[in-house]
């Protein structure tokens, strides 16, 4: 199976002005803001699931990629590669995650990671994928709060409808991990939603989007998922400590961490950022082969 991580730097000064080109909506540091764990991510995989095939990193352009980049190792794709020219600049994940299936040389079996998803204890090929089938914990809801959850309820109606089947009243929201694709699944219900989902993508992200679990979604109502909970760890760093985060990522009891970035002080975010950089050179100090 390959990997997939998608990245951006929001400090790039070439990416922010074209953010500023390209759109009036003010820059969400909490989406883009870097923390400087990339790398991490990385030594997690190396260290801890030895059997992937192939990592690829997802960047809007070169001035994206870190300059510690092994790229003898690390596939580097370009936005331009994948996505549609109509959609391009895109500053919103949700055009970037419907397009990772057109990476050339994709193993039919992916994950698909977040930059702040960390593999920090050894993992099985079995914990993603078994028998043609991805694993991950998937639940139901009803109600819509906020953006994220309508585009989750847009995305689970398409999913249904490319079935030939009537929306429940539910809609269906994976686990927050990585998330196990079948390419095959994913761009058989892409030609079939196509108009669909190219006509929902905007610039930077709106209630009207489609997102990746439209994927998930179609696969877990053809069979394709296997419905158990990846074993993960999920912090806020609005809310815990850093002693915490520290003690957490050298001593883990879960397979897989997600640090989760919210708006914070600028003393917050630079306390919790050393904490972090600190446990994980501790927790993974061995350069991978990722790195030059």
């Amino acid at each position: 199976m390959d990997i997939v991580i998608t990245y951006v730097n929001g400090l790039d000064p070439v990416w922010q002005k074209e953010y500023e080109k390209y759109t009036n909506t003010p820059i969400v540091e909490k989406r883009f803001r870097d923390w400087g764990t990339l790398r991490y991510l990385f030594r997690g995989i190396a260290k801890n699931m030895p059997f992937i095939r192939r990592v690829h990193l997802v960047v809007s352009g070169e001035s994206q990629v870190p300059e510690w980049l092994n790229r003898e190792e690390v596939n580097v794709v370009l936005h331009k590669d994948i996505i549609p020219a109509q959609l391009l600049p895109t500053f919103n994940c949700n055009p970037i995650e419907m397009h990772l299936q057109n990476i050339e040389g994709l193993d039919e079996e992916y994950l698909y990671f977040n930059d702040d998803i960390f593999p920090l204890l050894p993992c099985k090929p079995t914990d993603f994928f078994r028998g043609g089938k991805g694993v991950i914990r998937m639940s139901r809801h009803l109600f819509v709060f906020d953006m994220f959850k309508q585009i989750c309820r847009n995305s689970n109606r398409v999913a249904y409808k490319a079935l030939g089947r009537c929306p429940s009243p539910f809609f269906l929201r994976p686990q927050h991990v990585c998330t196990p694709m079948l390419r095959s699944e994913v761009q058989a219900v892409y030609n079939i939603a196509k108009d669909e989902i190219l006509g929902s993508m905007t610039t930077t992200r709106s209630g009207k989007n489609l997102n990746q679990y439209l994927f998930l979604d179609y696969m877990y109502l053809r069979g394709k998922i296997i419905n158990e909970r990846l074993s993960k760890k999920h912090f806020s760093v609005g809310v815990v400590s850093a002693k915490k985060l520290r003690q957490f990522i050298e001593e883990p009891t879960h397979k897989l961490t997600c640090v989760n970035d919210v708006q914070l002080t600028e003393e917050r975010y630079a306390e919790l950022r050393t904490a972090l950089l600190e446990a994980f050179e501790r927790a993974l100090p061995e350069k991978s082969k990722f790195e030059i």
